[in-house]
C-alpha cells in the first residue's frame, strides 16, 4: 500500500515552501517532509556542495529518486526542491496529487534569497538568473499545480491560510 501526500508544495527557491509547508502540516495535523532535507541527510553534504562537486545532472538524478521515494512514502505535507518539476517522470507522478504552486515575482525573490551563495543556480546575476529560471519553469509549475497561491507581500501564516482555502482543506 502506498501513501499519498495531503499536499505537495512546488515553486521557486526562496518562495517559502519549507516555512509554509511546516505551518500547513501543523494546521492539518500531519507530518512535514522536504525532499531537499532528505537529499542532504542521505548524501551527508549540502545541495550546493552536490552541485559543485558532482554537477547539476548528478544532483537532478539524486533529487528524482528522493522525490519519487517521498511521494510513495509520505502522507503529510511534502515540499519539493525548486527544480524537481524539471523531470518529466516526476511531473507525471504529480498528476494524481494535490499540488500547490507557491509563486512570487522577481523583486520578492531577490529580497528573500539575496545574493545567497548557498543557491548555486543564482551565483552570478541573481535577478537575471532568477527570471531565466522562472521563464523555463513557470509553465511546469502551472502544469502540475492543482492551485496557485501568490506569496508576495504576505506573511507565511497568510500564505498558509490562502493555501488551505485554495485547496479546500480544513484545519485539524
Amino acid at each position: 500500500m502506498s501513501a499519498a501526500p495531503v499536499v505537495v508544495l512546488v515553486g521557486p527557491m526562496g518562495v517559502g515552501k519549507s516555512t509554509v509547508g511546516q505551518l500547513l502540516a501543523e494546521r492539518l495535523g500531519v507530518g512535514y517532509r522536504d525532499t531537499d532535507d532528505d537529499i542532504v541527510a542521505a548524501q551527508g553534504r549540502t545541495i550546493a556542495e552536490i552541485f559543485v562537486d558532482a554537477g547539476e545532472p548528478v544532483f537532478r538524478a539524486i533529487e528524482k529518486q528522493a522525490v519519487h521515494r517521498a511521494l510513495a512514502e509520505h502522507d503529510g505535507v511534502l515540499a519539493l526542491g525548486g527544480g524537481a518539476i524539471l523531470d518529466a517522470d516526476t511531473r507525471a507522478l504529480l498528476a494524481g496529487q494535490r499540488v500547490l504552486y507557491l509563486s512570487m515575482d522577481v523583486e520578492e525573490a531577490v529580497r528573500r534569497t539575496g545574493l545567497n551563495a548557498a543557491r548555486p543556480l543564482l551565483a552570478v546575476n541573481p535577478r537575471k538568473q532568477w527570471r531565466e529560471l522562472m521563464e523555463a519553469r513557470r509553465h511546469l509549475y502551472e502544469e502540475v499545480a492543482t492551485a496557485v497561491v501568490a506569496t508576495d507581500g504576505r506573511t507565511p501564516e497568510e500564505v498558509a491560510q490562502a493555501a488551505l482555502d485554495a485547496l479546500e482543506l480544513k484545519d485539524a
